[in-house]
């Protein structure tokens, strides 16, 4: 068997486990030629052989993953429609997909219908999913393996982290085990059970090709990048490694990251548990904010500051009024340390801060002018930051743009009057290369002051619109296609 039929090995059993969903003994034995036997045949400090069969961890996992089904109130437009699934309409397949599709109606106007999955982490009936399957569902059903449905209570979700815990009314479950993403490295092997469109007991391997991907537009936590065949009905499936132990749950992220074959994503364990742990107790998660945008801090970048190393988290926004800015810290200062642990990495800071509770005080060092200082910042709260970015009038459109409305401090640090400042880049936008931060000062030739007026000159552009952008001091023109 070849390397490329092995990434995109996929089982589908057809039976249903005579178990059920009674409480199982521990884990099997592994069985010679299984994945577990292949890691375990392996040193410590040796990567294992190539692994040729995952029926052992499917077999040991498949009665604790679960099918979920939601109902929403309305049309959930950031989610993918699930049926007919892309792809060729003579496909051999369309048929059998097709007779799932009258269950989730249509979309003119009925309420939205999705597919997800989930895992068992406790046998009380404790399910752990992604936060995208349950937001805006008015019903959520869960099946197990043996067939059975259950109305399921949503515990607590949490779309900050991408989340969701839920509770149905069964006991003696069988559960997954709950690993840790710590000693994952890329190029190990990971295997996945979902039910992709409705499929249960869907195994799909794959290897990590990243441990720390940063998209702040889906997560604050970074996420695991791998090359599992991801579909709809995926998100919230656990992401296993060759142990069968869960080290991730699989995530959808925004469409233009999604749309790229052979890239899908997966939310550390490690720091779901966490947020696994407020919703059990509290229904709800408490994240702390510092109120600014950060980015990466390259060689040049690190030159140019005077920094002898790059490191550090280098601060490219402050909210006005926020929490940063009222201790003082402005665009340009890199972050270096917080409550004296080293930022060697950007994707560091916000995964610390998001775990400290709102009102948390928290110690800062960061660099400016050649010399390091220090200040304390009080958090605010992550939720806090996503209804004041809505206060500040933002605007939306199919072109893939959110802006909002330059502050008077934004002007003159800019040198503009009037323009926009993006806020989220997705689709259209994205794809023409613009970027969040940047100042839209022109739409055709005409000026644009506020959102509103940015939204009516590009609403009246037709297919095509020729954006004057500013970004580091630099005017460019940018063409969006939204035809």
């Amino acid at each position: 068997m070849t390397y490329g039929i092995l990434k995109r090995l996929t089982i589908v059993t057809a039976a249903a486990m005579s178990q059920g969903c009674v409480a199982q003994p521990g884990p099997t034995q592994a069985r010679p030629g299984s994945a577990s036997a292949s890691v375990a045949a392996a040193k410590p400090d040796q990567a294992p052989p190539i692994v040729t069969d995952f029926s052992a961890l499917a077999r040991d996992n498949g009665a604790g993953i679960v099918n979920i089904s939601t109902t929403g109130a309305k049309p959930q437009a950031s989610m993918t429609p699930l049926w007919p699934p892309m792809g060729n309409g003579n496909n051999p397949l369309s048929s059998l997909f097709q007779q799932f599709s009258s269950e989730f109606g249509d979309t003119n106007g009925t309420p939205s219908q999705t597919l997800g999955s989930g895992f068992v982490i406790d046998p009380g009936g404790y399910i752990l999913t992604d936060s995208k399957v349950v937001t805006g569902a008015s019903r959520i059903r869960v099946t197990l393996r043996d067939g059975r449905e259950f109305k399921a209570e949503l515990v607590g979700n949490d779309p900050a982290s991408g989340i969701a815990l839920l509770k149905i009314p069964a006991k003696g479950l069988t559960t997954v085990v709950i690993g840790s993403a710590s000693d994952a490295k890329a190029g190990q092997w990971v295997a996945s059970i979902g039910s992709p469109y409705g499929l249960n007991d869907t195994v799909t391997a794959g290897i990590i090709s990243n441990m720390a991907r940063a998209l702040p537009q889906d997560s604050y936590i970074p996420l695991i990048q791998t090359d599992l065949t991801e579909g709809s009905g995926d998100a919230g499936s656990p992401v296993f490694n060759l142990h069968g132990d869960v080290i991730g749950i699989e995530t959808p992220v925004n469409a233009v990251v999604s749309n790229a074959e052979g890239l899908a994503f997966a939310i550390p364990i490690d720091e779901a548990m966490k947020v696994e742990r407020q919703l059990q107790q509290f229904h709800k998660a408490q994240h702390g904010r510092l109120g600014i945008v950060i980015q990466d801090v390259s060689g040049p970048l690190a030159q140019s500051f005077g920094l002898t190393k790059p490191e550090g988290a280098l601060v490219s926004s402050v909210e006005p009024r926020g929490p940063s800015a009222r201790s003082g810290l402005r665009p340009g200062d890199v972050i270096l340390k917080m409550n004296g642990v080293a930022i060697t990495d950007s994707a560091q800071l916000p995964v610390l801060v998001a775990d400290l509770k709102p009102g948390s005080t928290v110690r800062l060092a960061y660099w400016r002018a050649n010399a390091v200082h220090d200040t304390a910042v009080v958090l605010g709260r992550l939720d806090e930051g996503a209804s004041e970015a809505t206060a500040m009038a933002q605007a939306t459109a199919p072109d893939g743009l959110t802006v909002r409305g330059l502050t008077p401090d934004e002007q003159r640090e800019v040198g503009a009057k009037g323009g926009v400042r993006v806020e989220k880049s997705v689709g259209p936008a994205a794809f023409a290369g613009i970027e969040p931060g940047d100042i839209i000062l022109m739409v055709n030739n005409a000026r644009v002051s506020n959102p509103d007026q940015f939204r009516q000159k590009v609403e009246k552009s037709g297919n095509a619109v020729a954006l004057l952008v500013l970004r580091n001091g630099e005017r460019m023109f940018v063409t969006l296609d939204i035809g």
